[in-house]
């Protein structure tokens, strides 16, 4: 069964309730940069000892995330969310705090009314699923078509597949239906199982010290359904069908949850959203298991963590706190030592669980996983549109932006998806593909939440410095190739070795030329390979689209690798100064499958400012046409003629 650690009971958060109430007035109340703070500074003047030391890194002190710890001075969390204590000042009281951004806080509460007047029917009985669903359950669904060979695999049910009809009669809650298989389980499912593995780090990684509780006690932000649009609590006296008092507030929840709804506002406050903790928390845990669907798995995240403010449960604020706490716990569970073997165990359980299931290898695991096109995932450039807007809501942008130091640990969230990189390497993805500062939530204690990791399982966003990159066909996976998708800059360059193959599909800038040694790199994009010189040393330069070289090309051996087209009317190859062919070089040339020249016409493969030397020769993969070169000072030409 799913482990339930990590979930404090109603029991221990009524019992340090009032312990709380005592922090607030003597910590978050007397200064709201304190959590902001990335130093000590703010945090000398505690009682505790501890407090007169730098803090530690989130990573090796998350485990102080009780609710008997509420303080930033000592809970790691709490510390990490430190942003929001300059948007919102916590009173003595749940009902009587005090917004410091006034502004973020109305838009706010502004953004959940317009969605939850605006939301369908079928957002709305979503909106209940997925809160009375299992998370861990729930966000199985970004497997795609691997989603349903993990639930017969692992044994993984769930009693909640649809909205009532109104208001439910009792309380709803998930458990093992009646007539499941033997065995099964809730959540990622049994640890009794075929994928029993990856079950047991999913709820490792869900496990101690990850509630959203302590949090919840400490900044005691109000449900958004419990707030008028200035964040007042405002309790007009009255009670509603169900007997709960009825506040001042034009957010309208979900009337499937209206019962949902806890009776307790001093213990039920709205930042950060434990349901968005957990949906993240499961959703990187089951990335790192399956990084063949990290992308779809992380948009799953995020779209089930936006039906919290559509529901009415949650507010804007509320969903990115619960974002940020997750990014940092998933980090330092997955960092732990004492989790090496479970993470190694559950990425090979699951990568032979999927390849035998689906007759695949680990080269070729990757296109099954996205072969489906019902897939609601399929579509990267969706969910980039999906995600983006949800990483910031409604906070905008202030200041001159810092660069990001990458927390301690954080590498190891890409740690399957990028295995071909060192840690330091992973590091400076994650630091390249941040989003910068000035989003005052995101910037709390190490910056967690200017993390972003939908770009950065897309490889560099800026090569800072020289990079080089090393593939080997034999690893299989990711490690044998891998596609880079973002937009490049940089003062760096790119060189590529080992057997693998890369590909670039951005639109790049990066300056520092781009060095081929070995393996294969695909030139995908009009500018793939950046602003600086291009050198093939060795190794496959394959051009799928017509590229400009923005510098020197110069080939000494290895092989040009170009697919032409009918109707293309420009080089495959444009080079804006010299291009050098050097003796041992080869040109090889692919007709489009779907579109090739015709037989006798004439296609320009290399266009430069100056061309010297020739290649060796000239391959071109067909049975029925051979390529004649025409070289001139400015290019190369070939004409196509049956053999």
């Amino acid at each position: 069964m799913p482990s339930s650690v990590g979930h404090d009971s109603p029991a221990s958060v009524r019992e340090h309730a009032l312990n709380r109430r005592g922090f607030l007035r003597t910590s978050l109340g007397a200064s709201a940069g304190v959590l902001a703070a990335p130093t000590a500074v703010g945090w000398l003047a505690a009682a505790d000892a501890k407090a007169a030391t730098a803090p530690l890194a989130f990573v090796d002190d998350y485990s102080t995330n009780v609710v008997t710890n509420s303080t930033p001075e000592t809970n790691a969390v709490i510390r990490a969310l430190g942003g929001f204590a300059k948007v919102w000042k916590t009173g003595a009281a749940w009902n009587t705090g005090t917004p410091l951004r006034p502004e973020i806080l109305r838009a706010n509460m502004r953004y959940c009314v317009r969605l939850t007047h605006g939301r369908t029917e079928e957002q709305a009985r979503d909106a209940f699923v997925y809160d009375r669903q299992h998370q861990s359950y729930a966000i199985i669904g970004g497997l795609g078509p691997l989603a349903d060979l993990y639930r017969s695999g692992a044994k993984a049910v769930t009693s909640i597949t649809s909205a009532p009809d109104g208001i439910p009669a009792a309380k709803i809650n998930d458990a093992v239906p009646a007539g499941a298989p033997a065995g099964s389980a809730l959540g990622a499912g049994s640890y009794d199982s075929d994928l029993g593995q990856v079950a047991r780090l999913v709820d490792t990684v869900r496990g101690d010290f990850t509630s959203s509780n302590p949090a919840k006690l400490s900044f005691q932000y109000p449900r958004p359904w419990r707030m008028n649009e200035n964040s007042q609590v405002v309790d007009t006296g009255k009670t509603d069908a169900l007997g709960y008092p009825v506040y001042e507030s034009d957010v309208v929840v979900v009337p499937q949850l209206l019962r949902q709804r806890s009776d307790t506002p001093a213990e039920d406050g709205g930042f950060p959203s434990g349901h968005t903790n957990a949906f993240h928390l499961a959703a990187l845990a089951y990335a790192y298991a399956v990084p063949e669907r990290f992308q779809e798995i992380v948009t799953r995240a995020f779209e089930l963590s936006h039906t919290r403010i559509m529901s009415g449960m949650h507010s804007t604020v509320d969903v990115m706190g619960g974002r940020i706490m997750a990014t940092a716990l998933a980090a330092a569970v997955l960092f732990k030592p004492e989790n090496t073997a479970l993470k190694a165990a559950a990425r090979k359980q699951a990568a032979e669980y999927f390849q035998a299931k689906t007759g695949t290898t680990a080269d070729t695991l990757f296109a099954y996983a996205h072969s489906d096109a019902g897939d609601k995932y399929a579509d990267r450039d969706a969910n980039l549109a999906l995600v983006t807007p949800k990483l910031t809501y409604v906070l905008t942008r202030q200041g001159c932006s810092t660069p990001l130091t990458v927390p301690k640990g954080a590498e190891v969230l890409l740690e399957t998806r990028l295995p071909y990189l060192t840690a330091a390497q992973r590091r400076d993805v994650l630091r390249t593909t941040a989003l910068p500062s000035g989003y005052v939530l995101l910037d709390g204690f190490e910056q967690w939440g200017r993390l972003n990791l939908f770009a950065a399982a897309d490889g560099y966003g800026s090569f800072e410095s020289d990079v080089t990159v090393s593939l080997d066909a034999a690893a299989g996976g990711f490690g044998a190739a891998d596609a880079w998708r973002n937009d490049i800059d940089g003062r760096g360059g790119l060189t590529k070795t080992g057997t693998g193959t890369l590909t670039l599909t951005g639109h790049n800038s990066y300056r520092g030329g781009t060095d081929l040694t070995a393996g294969t790199l695909v030139s995908a994009s009009a500018h793939a390979l950046g602003r600086g010189d291009v050198r093939v040393l060795g190794g496959t330069l394959r051009v799928t689209e017509p590229v400009r070289v923005h510098g020197t090309y110069a080939q000494r051996s290895g092989t040009l690798a170009v697919t032409l087209r009918k109707g293309c009317h420009t080089e495959v190859v444009t080079v804006t100064r010299r291009a050098l062919l050097e003796k041992g070089s080869v040109l090889s040339l692919t007709l489009d499958a779907e579109n090739p020249p015709a037989v006798g016409s004439v296609v320009r493969v290399i266009g430069a400012a100056a061309l010297r030397g020739q290649f060796d020769r000239i391959e071109v993969d067909s049975d029925h046409v051979r390529a004649v070169p025409v070289y001139t000072a400015a290019g190369l030409s070939v004409r196509l003629l049956k053999r």
